[in-house]
């Protein structure tokens, strides 16, 4: 297995209207999401082999998703139904394309209900990467069910993979989110976040200036992903920012979720440990993972609109890189 995705599916409740904020919005449109099944939808479609570990709801929306995980070929044996919990809803509006608010509906939801013993082993000592997100970090059970996850993927010296995923109404309702935030981060291999997350772990401004201070607590590979204004990546040997791909951008939500899969599904080719890998081959995947952020941007939500490996080669054979 190439990449295993561990956290959250869950039902994107996308506005129909851009420019108003959630409770100006009229209507709304519902889409399959969640962060870590989004990178393990993408990975699938560029080419890797995926899986998914969560848990949803015995309800209509938690089978759904799991048929379009299906549907995606990603592998499902890892997903649990909770038969007392609901799958977890998030309404969104977007006061402008690259600005979004969430609104989490748990009560609580099913995904991070989670439990260390409903973890598929099997699919853990297998794969080459492990990739996860806070939001299954910072409450229980299923904080405890991601620790345990990435110490038996690290056992099997496989990658692991970090993406901090700051949500402001999610962390203020849970208990010491930054301290375990900061606490896992010692523990993996690639630590992704964006701007915002970046100065709120360090306090730095200047980019490479924090991602070093990061890359300082034990991560190979720190990435930065700055929006329109492309990505940056930090290791011990220095680091260097690559520029975007310029696009009309529809919906940016998920991009960050697409350029980790494009990142990963890169590493999982060449097979090797991250300190292995050359200044230039870690700019070439940065800029196939920006280019697969950047088609994202182009359609609205966000597992409908991951791009297929063919569309992600022809749009940088266009741009003649």
């Amino acid at each position: 297995m190439d990449i295993v995705c561990l956290g959250e599916v869950l039902i994107d409740v996308f506005p129909n209207e851009i420019g108003r904020r959630l409770t100006e919005v009229t209507s709304f449109q519902p889409k399959p999401g969640g962060a870590p099944a989004n990178v393990a939808v993408a990975a699938s479609r560029l080419g890797a082999s995926s899986a998914f570990i969560g848990k949803v709801g015995d309800d209509i929306f938690g089978h759904y998703l799991e048929d379009v995980l299906k549907a995606e070929g990603v592998d499902t044996r890892g997903v649990r139904y909770d038969p007392d919990a609901r799958t977890t809803l998030v309404f969104i509006a977007k006061p402008d394309e690259n600005t979004a608010e969430y609104v989490f509906y748990r009560n609580p939801g099913a995904d991070i209900l989670l439990r260390p013993d409903e973890l598929d082993t099997d699919l853990l000592q297998e794969t080459h990467c492990l990739h996860f997100g806070s939001l299954s970090l910072i409450v229980e059970p299923s904080g405890s069910a991601t620790l345990a996850a990435v110490q038996i993927a690290k056992k099997a010296e496989a990658i692991v993979s970090f993406d901090v995923n700051y949500r402001p109404t999610l962390w203020q309702s849970a208990l010491n989110p930054l301290e375990r935030v900061k606490a896992m981060i010692p523990l993996v291999d690639l630590l992704k976040v964006n701007e915002i997350e970046l100065n709120i772990l360090t306090g730095i401004e200047d980019i490479g200036e924090a991602a070093a201070s990061l890359v300082d607590l034990g991560p190979a590979l720190c990435v930065v992903t700055l929006g329109p204004n492309g990505s940056h990546y930090q290791t011990k040997y220095g680091g260097q920012s690559i520029p975007p791909f310029q696009v009309k951008t529809v919906d940016a939500v998920g991009c960050g979720d697409a350029f980790v899969a494009g990142l990963l599904f890169q590493l999982a080719k060449d097979g090797k440990r991250l300190n292995d890998l050359s200044p230039a081959r870690l700019e070439k995947a940065l800029r196939y993972a920006n280019a697969v952020g950047a088609l994202t941007a182009t359609k609205v939500g966000v597992i409908p609109a991951l791009p297929t490996a063919a569309a992600v080669d022809e749009f940088i054979k266009q741009r003649g890189s």
